[in-house]
């Protein structure tokens, strides 16, 4: 599409989340809440909604909702209702789901996200409201039928709903980072959207710059990425902008997005479809918020990926490119926090997470709580190569692949068992220095007629000389001096 064309547009994107929650039972049964189970196995008379059955709340998805609404700065209702929202649909056994229509739990707060030029942006939320989730129709084992598996049936959700304040898919890409992050942190859904753990839909709308409402809205279901939201979004906005730039009118309608063809198909029209006949769920008491049970949560809230963020660039000095590293993973960001309390170094214990650490995580394919060495023993090998025992290459490239086989020794005894613990003694590096000047007189001649890069190769000489254990610093400052006298 020409820029000149596009850019006449504003995009507007409201984001829908689902995140399933990692309680061990259903949100109003004691049926097994657990992804991958044989098809229809994880079910009841209650999740299938015999007649006679009652459903009884999870206390957990009551907790899980506060915990994700104090995250966000949003207000806990102090009284809420069930209702139950009523349409028909083959993977839906009781002809409703169980929800909040009138009284969510969570209202107002925000989450924040980056911009592509480093600043922060506020994205609203709406509301935040507990329900259940429905089974999944199959459509792609079977060639002429679509299977249903119930098992999802029941399955508690929190669905974040936020408000229409993206202007880009790349804005609706970080938002979603953020709240799968968040969600992850909080230990109440894994975020996995490959399962259908955490789904999203897009509210997605163009209109006129300067334009005084938004225009038509079009819903998109079946993204199970970040990426395909984002993917979604961009095709989406193209083919409104072009509608009407041909002059059609645009309806609101529900499409699906096909990721193999990038593109998206309307699924429905939303003029007749909004209509779910809610009424209050007469089995299930009200609930009224207990001011001491919000306020024990919130002691028990573990620092968030923002607050570590702030505390990485403003109190420890690191880069936001670092602090955003080390807190796009809870169990990474536990593990600095971990080093952090036992060095002062931040930059050095940032540098190893990223580095050795990270590289070894991926190349086995393990999650960090899998790592087989204590912070202990990083923050020791930090402090040799602080107190000049060690160079920092050595560190890298000996000492610490022979820690991850040799667990049980202490990062000084295998420096000493390998005999890598640098010289410092100023005569023995004068020693070196000396030899290297014998070795090669035409180099130390060209140093001393001003070709001061020569520095690195009578280094790399020294270093060979001393097979490695002079320290670098010591004796880079000491050779400065003795060619310069």
């Amino acid at each position: 599409m020409d820029d000149s064309i596009r850019s006449k547009y504003e995009v507007v994107i409201g984001l829908e989340v689902h995140a399933q929650m990692l309680t061990k039972s259903k949100a109003y049964s004691n049926d097994v809440n657990e992804f991958g189970a044989h098809p229809n196995t994880n079910i009841s008379v209650i999740s299938l909604g015999h007649p006679g059955t009652l459903p009884k709340m999870n206390k957990k998805t009551i907790e899980f909702a506060i915990k994700l609404g104090l995250a966000c700065g949003c207000n806990i209702a102090p009284e809420q209702y069930f209702a139950r929202k009523n349409y028909f649909y083959p993977d839906l056994p009781k002809g409703y789901q169980i929800t909040q229509d009138k009284t969510p739990i969570c209202t107002g707060g925000s989450i924040h996200i980056k911009l592509e030029d480093g600043s922060d942006k506020e994205i609203g939320i709406t509301r935040i409201h507990m329900e259940e989730d429905a089974g999944k129709s199959i459509h792609d084992v079977d060639v002429f039928d679509t299977l249903v598996d119930l098992n999802r049936a029941g399955v508690p959700l929190l669905e974040i709903v936020s408000e229409p304040d993206m202007r880009s898919s790349q804005e609706a890409y970080n938002y979603l980072t953020e709240v799968r992050k968040l969600v992850r942190y909080l230990d109440i859904c894994d975020g996995n959207m490959e399962e259908g753990s955490m789904r999203c839909d897009a509210n997605i709308s163009v209109m006129l710059k300067g334009a005084a409402e938004f225009g038509t809205k079009v819903e998109v279901k079946n993204m199970n990425s970040i990426r395909n939201v984002q993917r979604a979004i961009e095709f989406e906005v193209i083919r409104q902008i072009e509608a009407l730039e041909r002059g059609e009118t645009l309806y609101m309608e529900t499409r699906s997005f096909d990721a193999l063809k990038n593109s998206t198909i309307s699924m429905r029209s939303k003029e007749a479809a909004n209509d779910y006949r809610y009424f209050p769920e007469p089995d299930l008491q009200p609930l009224v918020m207990d001011d001491k049970l919000i306020a024990s949560i919130k002691a028990e809230m573990p620092a968030l990926p923002r607050e570590l963020f702030l505390k990485y660039t403003k109190e420890l000095g690191l880069t936001e490119y670092d602090a955003f590293i080390l807190t796009d993973n809870k169990g990474i960001a536990l593990y600095y926090e971990a080093l952090i309390a036992l060095t002062k170094n931040y930059k050095a214990a940032a540098n190893w997470m990223m580095g050795d650490i990270k590289s070894y995580l991926n190349e086995f394919g393990v999650d960090i709580e899998d790592f087989p060495l204590k912070p202990e023993k990083i923050v020791a090998l930090i402090n040799l190569i602080e107190q000049g025992k060690i160079s920092s290459s050595v560190a890298s490239q000996k000492i610490f692949p022979e820690m991850l086989k040799q667990i049980d020794k202490t990062p000084l005894e295998l420096a000493e068992s390998m005999n890598l613990i640098q010289d410092s003694n100023e005569d023995s590096i004068l020693g070196f220095i000396n030899e290297v000047i014998k070795q090669h007189p035409s180099e130390v001649e060209r140093y001393k007629n001003g070709e001061k890069q020569l520095t690195g190769f009578l280094m790399g000489q020294l270093m060979k000389i001393s097979k490695g254990k002079a320290d670098p610093k010591a004796a880079n400052e000491l050779m400065r001096k003795t060619l310069e006298a």
